[in-house]
């Protein structure tokens, strides 16, 4: 019988029938306790992206799509002040364009709420408040609420959160090609490569609204614009297309008049019995795209009854009216609507601002000035000014052939002489060839025109306000007591020219308790937000106001009764952020505005100074006045005197001995004449004083070196009336 095969065995001795056993039942696997924890998975392997998937994700990145994530850059970070913000760059861009038109600016704006409920009921019918007030248009029931039946509701403004702003302007209008642009694209305008004094740099303000209201309510922007009498008037509602910042089209119509009383646009008529009705010429021309019916709806819904003019309405010749609607908070107080209007006012005294807030308070705000400020020049970069990298683009673009003719057509004040000493400090010839210069020589250009002396930038490019409009101004909107104001000559800083102009009131019915109330302006522009970031507060911060009369702590503000008005007036203002809210702290802008404010501050010095000498010496007449009766009866009862006679020598020499307390005053603490009817005083235009009831109290509050000590070394000094007098 042949010998059993051994069974195969694997590598560790194992036979294959221990590898693979015979089939038989399963066993029962073990019994797994209820809350045993299950086993980790493994965790997956991390794909990382490789150079070509990053490539294949990488894309154009749209300006409008950019500040639509970052809109806070632009002014629009919370509610209430998105609604200061839409207001400012409307605002700012009408007065712009009247200006440069050379027309009178006349503004109005109109603020409405959209929702928040229903406004509670007051006892006596009409005003929020539960008065009826005379300057509130009053609700008139319709026939079908005739008989006591309920008005309709008005929005609670405290409630609302969605308001339409409109703002409408006098000025030259915009043609209808360029509508679209305007109000639906960022940075797109005409300011930004100009070297001239205006509100507006980048072009982005009005557009940036629009896009923050298409954001949040998903409204289009209405537009309306007429550039003449005799041309019709063309009406958009426009939405921003962010990833490509373009405009979309939504409503392109045009209408043969517009009314004033159509305000805002409807395109309807205002009345039906009015003369002048806006009713379409058969002629109008109406273009809608997708989505009209729900533009259209957008911007009318929520309709609100309004106070017409039922008389004939004149026609709007000429001008730009816009109407969003977007996500806001309406509140009076600091950095609020109102406040920016204020101070608009008071920079801008040649404009006429017409305000309705959404609670239906009107506010009017009269031209003071009636002559539109001169425009300012459009003038060339200073070489001071300009950076090595602009300087080799420059070369580049040029179209002038020799380096000579490059730096006397491209800048201002290179006269053919100093060009020519540039060139030979770089070692360079004026017939040098501007596509031969190389980064190297281009560097030697840059630094030998930092070291040339060259004549600072012109100055017709800056319209300052002047210290008669700003004084005009103040009186205008701040009641006080003096007003000073100053205008430093044009100073330079990276070769932009710029000018500062400080303005001071003291006194009058300004709260004596509080801080100095700082207001800030540039290119009369308010600047309500981030003041501790702006080179304006931190100047007012450094000046020693204890020098002028004023009490000040330390790193802070001064306190007293007074406003201080600083405005600064450039082709380039170097603010902070996008939303043009601070002044950076350059060191010739901190000096100039110093300088100016210790010229107006001197003033004040002199005027504080001889108004406490004057309180001081009306307190010594009236001690003497208040004993003068007794000490005639005295004198009667000790020797036969004549009391008529007596009492009014006696009066004589108490109003010889206090004559001071009788002067008037000029800012150099001059006696003078008396002031004139307006309150401007002789020998010096740019002061002015307003007697008041609150003007020796405002001047006894900023006297800190004589309290009470003071006061009654003053009473105790009345005996000296009498010395070297006859009746004493």
């Amino acid at each position: 019988m042949a010998a059993k095969r051994p069974a195969k065995s694997n590598s560790r001795g194992k036979s294959q029938s221990d590898l693979f056993p015979a089939a038989t039942t399963p066993k029962a696997a073990p019994e797994q306790p209820v809350n045993a924890p299950a086993k980790p998975r493994r965790p997956a392997r991390m794909q990382h992206e490789t150079a070509e998937t990053m490539a294949g994700k990488q894309k154009d990145i749209a300006v409008s799509e950019f500040f639509a994530k970052n809109r806070h850059l632009l002014g629009f970070d919370n509610p209430r002040k998105a609604l200061l913000t839409t207001v400012k760059e409307a605002v700012d861009n009408s007065l712009d364009a009247c200006e440069e038109a050379g027309i009178l600016p006349e503004l109005w704006i109109r603020i409405d709420a959209l929702n928040g409920g229903s406004r509670a009921k007051d006892t006596n019918g009409n005003g929020p408040n539960g008065k009826n007030r005379e300057d509130q248009p009053q609700m008139i029931p319709s026939d079908g609420a005739a008989g006591g039946a309920e008005p309709p509701a008005v929005p609670s403004v405290a409630n609302a959160t969605r308001f339409r702003v409109t703002v409408r302007d006098n000025g030259p209008g915009i043609v209808k090609a360029q509508i679209p642009n305007v109000f639906g694209r960022l940075l797109y305008g005409s300011k930004f490569h100009r070297l001239r004094m205006s509100r507006g740099q980048q072009g982005i303000g009005i557009s940036a609204a629009g896009m923050y209201g298409l954001l949040t309510t998903g409204q289009s922007v209405q537009i309306v614009s007429r550039t003449g009498r005799k041309k019709p008037a063309h009406r958009f509602e426009l939405q921003m297309d962010t990833m490509k910042n373009r405009p979309e089209i939504i409503v392109d119509e045009e209408h043969a008049s517009w009314l004033v009383a159509d305000f805002p646009y409807t395109g309807t008529q205002p009345t039906q019995d009015s003369a002048l009705s806006t009713q379409h010429s058969e002629g109008t021309k109406a273009r809608r795209h997708e989505g009209t019916e729900a533009g259209a709806a957008g911007v009318a819904g929520s309709t609100e009854p309004r106070t017409l003019n039922p008389e004939p309405s004149p026609e709007m010749d000429h001008g730009t009216e816009v109407s969003i609607i977007l996500e806001a908070r309406f509140q009076r107080g600091r950095a609020s609507v109102d406040e920016y209007l204020e101070q608009t006012a008071i920079a801008n005294p040649h404009a006429a601002i017409h305000y309705i807030a959404p609670d239906g308070v009107e506010r009017h705000f009269p031209r003071e000035v009636h002559e539109v400020p001169p425009s300012p020049r459009t003038i060339k970069p200073h070489p001071h000014g300009v950076e090595l990298g602009v300087l080799i683009r420059m070369l580049k673009e040029t179209n002038h052939k020799h380096l000579g003719a490059f730096l006397n057509q491209e800048f201002s004040r290179v006269s053919p002489k100093v060009a020519s000493e540039i060139c030979r400090k770089a070692g360079l010839s004026p017939q040098t060839w501007c596509t031969q210069v190389a980064r190297e020589e281009a560097d030697r250009l840059h630094k030998a025109i930092n070291e040339t002396k060259i004549m600072a930038p012109p100055t017709d490019c800056l319209v300052p306000i002047g210290p008669q409009q700003i004084l005009k101004g103040l009186l205008k909107e701040i009641k006080a007591e003096f007003y000073t104001a100053e205008t430093r000559d044009p100073a330079v800083y990276r070769g932009n020219p710029f000018q500062i102009e400080v303005g001071l009131a003291f006194g009058g019915q300004l709260p004596a308790d509080d801080t100095a109330r700082v207001i800030r302006f540039a290119n009369r522009v308010p600047l309500l937000y981030q003041p501790s970031a702006c080179a304006i507060t931190k100047s007012v911060i450094d000046t020693n106001w204890r020098n002028y009369g004023i009490s000040q702590s330390r790193n802070a503000l001064p306190e007293g009764p007074l406003v201080i008005f600083v405005h600064m007036a450039s082709v380039w203002v170097p603010f902070t952020s996008e939303s043009k809210e601070a002044i950076a702290s350059y060191d010739e802008i901190t000096r100039e505005i110093k300088l100016a404010l210790q010229e107006c501050g001197r003033k004040l010095n002199a005027y504080v100074r001889k108004r406490q000498r004057i309180a001081r010496e009306g307190q010594r007449r009236h001690v003497f006045e208040k004993y003068i009766g007794e000490v005639v009866q005295a004198c009667a009862k000790m020797t036969k005197v004549n009391k008529e006679k007596l009492y009014r020598d006696l009066q004589a020499a108490a109003r010889s001995r206090t004559a001071t307390a009788d002067l008037q005053l000029d800012e150099d603490g001059q006696a003078i004449k008396p002031v004139e009817r307006a309150g401007r005083l002789e020998g010096d235009q740019n002061v002015v004083v307003i007697e008041s009831n609150a003007s020796d109290a405002a001047v006894r509050e900023a006297d800190d070196s004589e309290p009470a000590a003071g006061r009654a070394k003053t009473a105790a000094s009345g005996g000296d009336l009498f010395e070297g007098t006859e009746a004493a």
